[in-house]
This record gives structure tokens, C-alpha cells and sequence, in this order.
């Protein structure tokens, strides 16, 4: 079972940017995605969660109204679309899913909740 995350680069200040996120091994169509990130020298911090119906979408406060996650189950696959980014969303951006039989706002952001993981992807945006 594999994550396979895409999609990053070296961007400008404003401009957008659209991850990908494949599932291999398995469907992942019962499990909640989750996007995280880690800048260097920080912790990996919680960025955006959708629910397994798609119906709960949640998002960390400093990406509120910019960044946008969806996901197709027909795919196997979770996306983020980020815009209007600042140089302080560079980071390595990660994709994780997790089959839960509850949904809980508090669990879901935590790190710990997570089965699966993708192996990053390095997001860069200069000023």
C-alpha cells in the first residue's frame, strides 16, 4: 500500500499550486484524507482534512479561504489546491488517510491518527 504525492515546485508569492495524492494497494474510498505539512526545523502541522463522503472539509486557520481539498474516489485520490501562497507555506507537504469509524474535528488533525502515509512533496514559494 502506497501514497504517492505530486505536484510541488518553486512558485512566486501569489501564485497557486495543485498536489495530488494516489492510492496504490488498496481503496481508499471509506478513509478520510488528510494534507499536512512540515517546514524545516518545525513539527509536521495539521493543513486540511476531508471526510470520507467528501461532505466535512476542515482547514488549519492559516490556510482558511486560500487552500481547497477534494478528493476522487473514482481515482483513488486526494488533491490540494493552494492559492494566493505565501512564502510562509514553504514546506513539504504531505498526504495521509486513515479509516475511521467516527469522525471526530479533534482526531483528525492529529498526526498520530494517521495509517498511511505519502512520502511528501516540497512546496517553495519565494517572495
Amino acid at each position: 500500500v502506497q501514497l504517492q504525492a505530486s505536484g510541488g515546485g518553486l512558485v512566486q508569492a501569489g501564485d497557486s499550486l495543485r498536489l495530488s495524492c494516489a492510492g496504490t494497494g488498496r481503496y481508499f474510498n471509506n478513509h478520510i484524507w488528510g494534507w499536512f505539512r512540515q517546514a524545516p526545523g518545525k513539527e509536521r502541522d495539521f493543513v486540511a482534512v476531508i471526510s470520507k463522503t467528501g461532505s466535512i472539509t476542515d482547514y488549519a486557520e492559516f490556510v482558511k479561504g486560500r487552500f481547497t481539498i477534494s478528493r476522487d474516489d473514482a481515482k483513488n485520490a486526494v488533491y490540494l489546491q493552494m492559492d494566493s501562497l505565501k512564502p510562509e507555506d514553504t514546506a513539504v507537504y504531505y498526504c495521509a488517510a486513515v479509516l475511521l469509524r467516527r469522525y471526530s474535528s479533534n482526531d483528525v488533525r492529529m498526526t498520530s491518527q494517521y495509517d498511511y502515509w505519502g512520502q511528501g512533496t516540497l512546496v517553495t514559494v519565494s517572495s
